[in-house]
């Protein structure tokens, strides 16, 4: 029987997958951390493995083939040691298992390969200036989901923990997993006292329960699965825009060129 999301590879079988030319892999990479008092501790990846998915349909039903690996929990929590069970994967980890799956990847001819960032601790933009350089096979690239859409018009208070976007998200894709209203913390921050911290021209990692009082960082109280369902859609419409369009490029003619340049 054939998988009815062959997208997923997880779901997909050999038959499947044997007869299928994948022009582009997406990794969705998570993270195990507390979010605030009344989001679960997999929010970011139960966010990341919904739009990876969704993100993966829409292609896929365009006509690109996409193949979306399993999520991986575990994301840089360096700055939450200190918070039980917010499980740390290093940067230098996340470099080598990097590695081992885009040199199996490459081995099998898969020309393209995408991380889906879904923690914002996580970086990946000098680990892929190196491995790019290492497999240049394969073209390497990061999303940041909640870069892709800010969820400006849809989301009335921005932050960037356990805020408004990721409460409405949860509450649409999982409100089994959210506490009752009246059990959410306000995800007030607590500023630095360096001015170039406050100013963002310097930067440090924050130390999390000195720079936040429930673990959130931006405020939830507007949430509402409405407002997640119509963030999930535009993030998902504007991810799976980005498969199609990687789906279809030659890697060789990535760059437009003047006219004056390109010999016509």
């Amino acid at each position: 029987m054939s998988s009815p999301r062959p997208w997923i590879i997880a779901e997909a079988n050999w038959k499947q997958v044997k007869e299928t030319r994948y022009e582009v892999a997406l990794l969705p990479m998570g993270a195990t951390e507390a979010h605030n008092w009344h989001l679960p501790y997999g929010t970011d990846s139960y966010q990341n493995e919904a739009i990876a998915a969704e993100s993966g349909r829409i292609a896929w039903e365009a006509g690109a083939r996409v193949a979306i690996l399993p999520n991986i929990p575990f994301g840089v929590q360096t700055g939450q040691l200190d918070i039980p069970f917010c499980i740390n994967m290093n940067p230098s980890t996340q470099f080598h298992l990097l590695d081992d799956v885009i040199s199996s990847l490459k081995g099998v001819g898969v020309p393209k390969f995408v991380i889906l960032n879904g923690h914002g601790g996580n970086d990946f933009r000098q680990m892929l200036r190196e491995l790019q350089a290492k497999h240049p096979e394969i073209f390497l690239s990061v999303v940041n989901w909640f870069q892709a859409h800010s969820g400006v018009g849809i989301i009335d208070k921005i932050g960037d923990h356990a805020d408004e976007r990721e409460t409405s998200l949860i509450l649409h894709l999982h409100p089994d997993l959210v506490l009752p209203k009246s059990e959410w913390g306000k995800g007030e921050d607590n500023a630095w006292r360096l001015t170039a911290m406050r100013e963002k021209w310097a930067w440090a990692q924050r130390a999390w329960t000195q720079a936040t009082n429930d673990t959130g960082s931006g405020d939830p109280s507007l949430s509402t699965s409405e407002k997640g369902a119509a963030y999930f859609k535009a993030i998902t419409e504007r991810i799976s825009s980005y498969l199609i369009e990687l789906a279809q490029i030659d890697c060789d003619s990535l760059y437009e060129r003047p006219d004056s340049l390109s010999g016509s």
